[in-house]
This record gives C-alpha cells, sequence and structure tokens, in this order.
C-alpha cells in the first residue's frame, strides 16, 4: 500500500512540474518601458517595436536572455500589430501621433533585423488607412480587419484588406460582420479569425473615455475557401482590447487586454476548431495591454504594455508560457 502511495505521489509531482505556466523571465537587462507597440517572433529571436514616443526598435535573445537596442523606426508608430514574412518585419496599419487625436500611418514599413534598416515600400490607399486593426499572414500575404480610422475619437470599421508584400499590391475585400478595433486576428486551420475589441467611436456627454465599456465578445471568421464571413455561436469568454491572440499547436490563446475595469485582464483562454470550446488556461503573471502576443520555438512571449486601464504603468518586463 505504502508502495503504491509513493508512486501516487511522485505522479503527482511530475505532473505539477509538467504543467504549463507563465512566468517572468530573469532578463540580464530590461525592454524600454512602452506600450500600444508591436510585439513579434522574427527568426529566432523577438522584437519590440513603436509604442507612445519615439521608441528603438530592441531585440531580445533568448538564448543570452538579452535585450539589445537597435533602429528607431523613421516616425512614431503606435497601435501596430507587425508581422514577420520573408525575412522581414513588416508595418501595414497603425496611428502616429498623441492621444485622442493620432493620425493613421500612410505607408507601408518593412524593417530588416539584420542590416538594421527600415524601408517605405508602400503608400496605403487613404481611405483604408486605421490603427488598431487585427493583422496576420497567409500564404505569404498579409490580412489586415477591423481597426479604427481617427484615433480614439471617431471611424471604427467593418473593413477587411490584404497586402501582398510580393507584388507590392493592395487590395479591398469583404467587410467583416462586426465593427471593432483595438482587436485581434489569427489564422486557425487556414480560416480567419477576428476577435476582441471594443468601439473606440463611443462617446457619452461629459465621458469621452465611454468606449472602455464597449468590449465586444463576438467571434467572426472568414472562410478562405468560400470567401465568406460568418460568426461562432460560442462567444469570447475574456473580452477585453488591446489584447493578445495567438495560435500554438492548433489553438488561439486570447490573453490580456484592457476593459472597463482599472486592472488589466490576465486571464487566457483557448479555443480549437474541432470542438469548439473555450478552455480556461493558466492567466498572466502580470496583467497587460496595449502589446502582443508572439509564438517561438512552442512558447507564447508577451512583453512590455501597460499595466493598467489607458497608458500606464508602462511595463518592462517579459513573461513566457511554456
Amino acid at each position: 500500500m505504502k508502495y503504491f502511495k509513493y508512486i501516487f505521489i511522485l505522479f503527482f509531482i511530475f505532473s505539477c512540474k509538467k504543467s504549463p505556466v507563465w512566468q517572468v523571465i530573469n532578463t540580464e537587462n530590461n525592454c524600454t518601458a512602452r506600450h500600444e507597440c508591436g510585439f513579434v517572433a522574427h527568426k529566432n529571436d523577438l522584437y519590440l517595436i513603436g509604442g507612445r514616443g519615439d521608441k528603438p526598435v530592441e531585440g531580445y535573445t533568448i538564448k543570452n536572455r538579452t535585450w539589445t537596442i537597435l533602429k528607431s523606426p523613421p516616425l512614431e508608430m503606435n497601435h501596430i500589430t507587425p508581422v514577420s514574412l520573408n525575412n522581414s518585419i513588416y508595418i501595414v496599419s497603425g496611428f502616429t501621433g498623441n492621444y485622442p487625436d493620432e493620425n493613421p500611418l500612410q505607408y507601408v514599413y518593412k524593417f530588416n533585423s539584420q542590416s538594421n534598416t527600415w524601408q517605405t515600400v508602400f503608400e496605403i490607399p487613404e481611405e483604408r488607412r486605421r490603427g488598431g486593426a487585427g493583422v496576420t499572414v497567409f500564404k505569404d500575404k498579409i490580412y489586415i480587419v477591423n481597426g479604427i480610422k481617427n484615433g480614439h475619437t471617431d471611424g471604427t470599421n467593418f473593413m477587411f484588406d490584404v497586402y501582398d508584400p510580393i507584388n507590392n499590391t493592395w487590395e479591398v475585400l469583404p467587410n467583416s460582420p462586426t465593427k471593432r478595433d483595438h482587436s485581434n486576428a489569427v489564422i486557425l486551420d487556414d480560416t480567419l479569425i477576428a476577435l476582441g475589441g471594443r468601439n473606440t467611436s463611443y462617446h457619452e456627454e461629459n465621458n469621452f473615455q465611454a468606449f472602455f465599456e464597449t468590449i465586444i465578445n463576438s467571434v467572426d471568421y472568414y472562410d478562405f475557401n468560400t470567401e465568406k464571413w460568418n460568426t461562432f455561436k460560442e462567444v469570447l469568454p475574456n473580452p477585453a482590447a488591446g489584447s493578445a491572440a495567438v495560435v500554438l499547436n492548433n489553438e488561439l490563446y486570447y490573453f490580456g487586454g484592457e476593459t472597463g475595469e482599472k486592472e488589466t485582464n490576465k486571464t487566457m483562454f483557448s479555443f480549437n476548431l474541432k470542438d469548439k470550446i473555450w478552455t480556461q488556461k493558466p492567466s498572466l503573471v502580470n496583467g497587460r495591454h496595449g502589446t502582443n502576443g508572439t509564438v517561438l520555438e512552442n512558447k507564447i512571449y508577451i512583453a512590455s504594455g501597460s499595466g493598467n486601464q489607458g497608458g500606464g504603468p508602462e511595463l518592462t518586463s517579459i513573461e513566457v508560457y511554456k
């Protein structure tokens, strides 16, 4: 009987050690405090880009646990979601300038981490410019869905576009079902999923920031085969704005973000297309919004961002889920 008891205890300890959990990485140096920035895995490293004010690009080397300062973007960039494609990091939407009247970026930019150089590559059609959009990559093309045109004043939209960096072309696609901004987009099983966010265009008399309460729990999806949009019956259990969304092992993970509460969201849920069930996962150590999640070497990372609703405190930590 004692033998079986010890076996059970050892199994329990082993299981606990193997359970996935978020951990703050003990780095050799801190990244620059920033929020409304972009965070992306590119080749074998991680990169923080943009944010409020003039911020340099910073590369994080996992092996050395070290941040390295690289060249700043050609202008302030905030509310961006950078993507890695064809040996470059692309910025295809975002804002520049101060709250609440930020201006949308006029151009598509790309950053070459090897040469540490920026390049302006395409002028975005004026009527399609916006920030706070969901951005993702499918078959070597960059898809941009939703967003807001005029900073934090108005212009929340249904827009859906694709930028082809190989042919350097922009195409307008069918509108999404839900108007949202400060939102996300991912590719799961060859399906584009648009989720999270809010309607920042919503204001009340004597309460400009009433938009914080307008978080959206509906989840839309675009079928590339039928070229049509639909909406899942299953709603997002932890809706927020400025959250992170990634795909790992054929599951969507959604975490972080800001709501009507002062403290940012810590919770994380996962979703797959087979059972269409949202499953709660371990929470972040530090809730944060205004940054991205990213995946590298089968682990999820998130860095920087804001620890409370709005603009601060800006964080300098990086967390990993493995």
